[in-house]
């Protein structure tokens, strides 16, 4: 185990407070199933769960939430935001939840959520297109992602996030409601530091396409075994699973799993 017990950073320059955006759907009934944290990735908001596996999964038993990390969706604005203050966003919000969490995070939100396993003990996690070791990212989509290097806002056209099963008007409505990471965290998504083993050893499911334009099918693998499995692949979606035309398949997948793992 990798795990810090002292945290000298975190005790001399604690990250400060931010306004963060929680939204949440709630079964009608309790079944005593866990609740369920959604973490969009850069540019993305809570909105992007809203859309259909928020109620989705209230409606399978469990209580879902989806948030925007700081600077994103309707979360206060930080500018100067890192990848250690998404973190901390997490983890504070699956703290508050009413008991141990699962959490789902999507893209670099899969990293940032990757970062909060090593302080907050989920009750499980699952790592959407997950954005791991990005400089092989950046160099799948050379034009695209290396400006960010420099401090040039990183926002995906349609055509990179979504199959061609979306319909086009669809795909570039998604796309403007986009936004911005910040330059730093966007620079340290593509040379930043690996996260620490998690805490408490939760079951750990890796998701992804084999046909993602953003993460590579091999990057994807990469990441799951180094959480000691195989991931589950969806063919013909894009790096936006929860809005792609075919959204219910992974969701499901993902819920089926949950219910079998806890």
């Amino acid at each position: 185990m990798t795990v810090s017990v002292v945290r000298t950073k975190e005790w001399a320059f604690p990250v400060p407070p931010a306004k963060r955006e929680v939204v949440k759907a709630t079964p009608e009934v309790d079944t005593g199933k866990p609740p369920v944290l959604f973490v969009p990735g850069f540019g993305h908001g809570a909105w992007v769960f809203t859309e259909h596996w928020l109620e989705h999964t209230a409606d399978r038993g469990f209580p879902a939430y989806a948030m925007s990390l700081r600077g994103h969706g309707n979360s206060a604005p930080a500018p100067k935001a890192d990848m250690r203050a998404y973190a901390h966003d997490v983890a504070q919000v699956a703290a508050s939840l009413p008991s141990r969490a699962v959490i789902v995070g999507h893209g670099a939100g899969a990293l940032a959520t990757a970062h909060a396993l090593s302080r907050y003990p989920a009750k499980a996690c699952v790592l959407l297109a997950p954005v791991f070791g990005g400089i092989g990212t950046a160099l799948r989509n050379p034009f695209l992602c290396l400006p960010a290097l420099f401090g040039a806002g990183l926002r995906l056209p349609a055509g990179q996030l979504f199959s061609r099963e979306v319909p086009q008007n669809t795909a570039r409505a998604y796309a403007r409601r986009m936004g911005r990471a910040s330059g730093k965290a966007q620079r340290q998504l593509l040379w930043g530091r690996d996260p620490e083993d998690p805490v408490g050893d939760p079951p750990i499911l890796v998701v992804g396409s084999p046909d993602d334009r953003i993460v590579a099918d091999n990057a994807v693998r990469r990441v799951a075994r180094r959480y000691g499995g195989a991931p589950l692949l969806f063919p013909g979606m894009g790096h936006d699973l929860m809005l792609d035309a075919r959204w219910r398949e992974p969701i499901d997948a993902i819920l089926d799993w949950l219910d079998k793992a806890n």
